[in-house]
């Protein structure tokens, strides 16, 4: 197993299993089709902590755009086994959804390391960059509260399609990752660390999206990859993402 800091074993139960709970918006729920960067990660556990963590959450379905619900079964891999495809994720949801339901979700799951790509959603259409960052706060305050001693790593928004015409929507997203930079700084504590994630500097919406904001194989690795590398590099967690 690979190398767990002492800050990192505190979150570990007695039966060295550590639970991860990935918590998003459609592009971390995916769609019909999909492999979802999930999965992605899920394979990078497996090589890195074999045997030491598990993946929770009360949702294990992808959305389907045809039904217009999150009903879909339809993994690119139909080997991809059912506990590794639980999450907290939805298509159309955001901080604004996720904070009143997050506690809840840590209590009855048991999830040490909050895994959250959320806020273009609620930028688009349900709140500005300052009511965003409070319902970042009123998250991590409910987590903490389920679990004193959860950790979690924080995605900024990334780049989108309608940034690149909708310069209100641009700046706001650029607010909301000064704002969120600023919250993690300011909460991250010894007892429950959290960290922000980098955007992939090579994310290309042409190369790495299917629509301009939806990833597709290679943006899903690189999503996967700013998750892993960051606990890698911060906690000494799991490994360098190979991909």
């Amino acid at each position: 197993m690979s190398r767990i800091t002492s800050q990192a074993r505190d979150t570990v139960r007695d039966d060295m299993t550590m639970r991860f709970l990935f918590v998003g918006d459609s592009m971390t729920i995916g769609r019909a089709g999909d492999w979802t960067w999930r999965y992605r990660m899920w394979r990078h556990l497996e090589s890195t902590l074999p045997g030491g963590y598990a993946i929770v959450g009360p949702r294990a379905t992808l959305y389907d755009p045809a039904a217009d619900a999150p009903d879909s079964e339809t993994y690119a891999d139909p080997a991809f086994p059912a506990p590794a495809r639980r999450h907290l994720a939805g298509w159309g949801e955001g901080w604004l959804h996720m904070a009143p339901v997050i506690g809840a979700t840590v209590a009855a799951t048991g999830a040490d390391v909050l895994l959250i790509s959320l806020g273009l959603i609620d930028l688009g259409f349900y709140t500005n960059s300052e009511q965003t960052e409070e319902n970042v706060r009123a998250f991590v305050a409910a987590a903490r509260a389920a679990n004193p001693r959860v950790r979690a790593v924080l995605l900024p928004v990334i780049p989108n399609v309608r940034a690149g015409y909708d310069a209100p929507f641009a700046l706001e997203c650029a607010r909301f990752n000064e704002l969120l930079a600023k919250a993690v700084a300011d909460l991250d504590t010894a007892a429950s660390p959290l960290l922000l994630a980098a955007i992939p500097e090579s994310y290309d919406l042409d190369a790495d999206t299917y629509d301009g904001t939806h990833p597709g194989p290679s943006g899903e690795h690189k999503l996967a990859s700013a998750f892993a590398d960051a606990m890698h590099q911060a906690w000494g967690l799991g490994g360098p993402y190979a991909g």
